[in-house]
């Protein structure tokens, strides 16, 4: 290496290991995590990435933001209100706390009184059936699919789940229901077309090898034009007249009316309906921790509790607790981004677009998550511009920042919604912005990126 490369005056990683940010960054990550971030920042030096003279300070910068966990909190400007991506609903600050008391030992399967075993979660269950009365008992499982496939499972493993060819939907990742209800062992016999099927399907379907009938609410989707689907209600004559569990997946984790969802099925009314296991996730409208909530008859859900894949599936000891904060607290975060006052919402917009010489739109956000499909949540948004720079490029910038925020790119246009950003986060927005322009446009106009063609 020639002595003048550069390369020879990046630090020894012994120096840096000694330096004032990396003792300090001990307290929060171990020793090899501190290792790994030295070295990734070395290798940038390496390719001329940062000049030599930078990589103390971009180390202490990475540890700064680095923590205990690798994963950064995000402003999400998109206007959807359960991101998937972004880990889908955001915890209330009871929840937050109710994970923090339950972080140590607490009585999670023991009865203090007596110092005997208890059922796990009873706290949270209660919780549940409180907020859906409609519900004779209640099991809360890790997720919504694993609600449904330990429904699947208890009633129908070596049988036949009978479910409409409508209702075969894909979840994210690619997972289906189809694969994830055979995993079980159980069959699905198909019925009626994928837009009409009629309750003569179900009737005709149903024989000794029958399990379960499964009713699936489509989340994600819609089929419109010349449709026929059989409800709760009438299904219930038919789980009647065999004998046999009716089932309804409703995904969203709804579990009573919304005026602003009409559409949005929800567990008391399915219950009330007639279905005797309702399933649903809890990290979606219900707003609370990733677990699959499970409603309906005694027996039933007392089946799927003592079934062997319930101890393979079931919640910890931090969702139970962050899932009854969720219930019994106050309003999520969730429901204030759903029912957010359209007047605050512009005034708010308005105040950063003043503050960063930006422009303000109509826009509609979204529920997300499967939820409400196609429903517009009537709000605004902040359109930039950035003087012509590419808005692919200011998107990646915002993504990048501290804090890290996520945008929505529309038509080559790039909008910032602040339904789902707590008002106390409006100045960081407006900074974060600020500093992505800055570096995206400098002083003399031009861009500092190359626009694209």
């Amino acid at each position: 290496m020639p002595m003048t490369d550069p390369r020879r005056r990046i630090p020894r990683t012994d120096d840096i290991l000694r330096s004032a940010p990396v003792e300090a960054a001990r307290a929060s990550v171990s020793e090899q995590v501190i290792r790994d971030v030295i070295a990734g920042v070395q290798q940038r030096a390496r390719h001329g990435e940062i000049a030599p003279e930078q990589v103390e300070s971009s180390v202490a910068e990475a540890l700064a933001r680095r923590g205990s966990i690798a994963a950064r909190p995000v402003l999400n400007a998109t206007g959807v209100v359960i991101h998937t991506n972004l880990g889908r609903a955001p915890l209330s600050a009871a929840a937050v706390d109710a994970l923090v008391t339950a972080s140590g030992y607490v009585d999670v399967e023991l009865d203090l009184a007596t110092g005997v075993r208890s059922k796990r979660g009873m706290s949270a269950r209660a919780a549940l059936l409180r907020h859906c009365p409609a519900a004779q008992d209640a099991l809360i499982v890790n997720n919504g699919a694993a609600a449904l496939v330990l429904a699947t499972t208890t009633f129908a493993a070596g049988a036949e789940v009978i479910v409409s060819r409508g209702e075969l939907i894909e979840i994210g990742a690619g997972f289906r229901l189809t694969d994830l209800i055979e995993s079980t062992g159980a069959r699905l016999r198909e019925i009626g077309t994928t837009n009409r099927t009629h309750l003569r399907d179900y009737v005709d379907a149903i024989g000794p090898q029958t399990g379960c009938i499964l009713k699936v609410h489509p989340s994600n989707f819609r089929v419109q034009g010349f449709t026929a689907e059989v409800d709760i209600a009438q299904l219930r004559s038919a789980a009647d007249r065999s004998g046999i569990p009716l089932v309804a997946d409703l995904g969203s984790g709804l579990l009573h009316p919304d005026s602003l969802l009409p559409d949005e099925p929800d567990a008391a009314s399915a219950l009330r309906a007639g279905a005797d296991i309702v399933t649903a996730s809890g990290d979606k409208l219900l707003g609370g921790p990733q677990a699959g909530l499970v409603l309906g008859r005694a027996d039933l859900v007392e089946r799927m509790a003592r079934h062997p894949l319930a101890r393979a599936v079931r919640a910890d000891k931090l969702a139970l607790a962050a899932l009854e904060a969720t219930l019994d607290g106050p309003s999520t975060p969730v429901e204030s981004a759903l029912h957010a006052d359209a007047g605050r919402m512009e005034e708010r917009a308005r105040r950063l677009a003043a503050a960063i010489d930006a422009e303000v739109v109509t826009h509609d956000g979204r529920v997300g998550g499967g939820g409400a499909p196609g429903v517009p949540l009537p709000g605004w948004a902040v359109a930039i511009t950035a003087g012509g720079a590419p808005p692919t490029e200011l998107a990646r910038r915002l993504r990048t920042g501290d804090p890290a925020v996520l945008p929505r790119l529309h038509e080559g246009v790039l909008l910032l919604d602040l339904r789902c950003i707590p008002e106390a986060d409006d100045d960081r927005l407006a900074v974060a912005v600020r500093d992505a322009l800055t570096t995206l446009v400098p002083n003399d106009g031009e861009p500092a990126v190359t626009p694209e063609h």
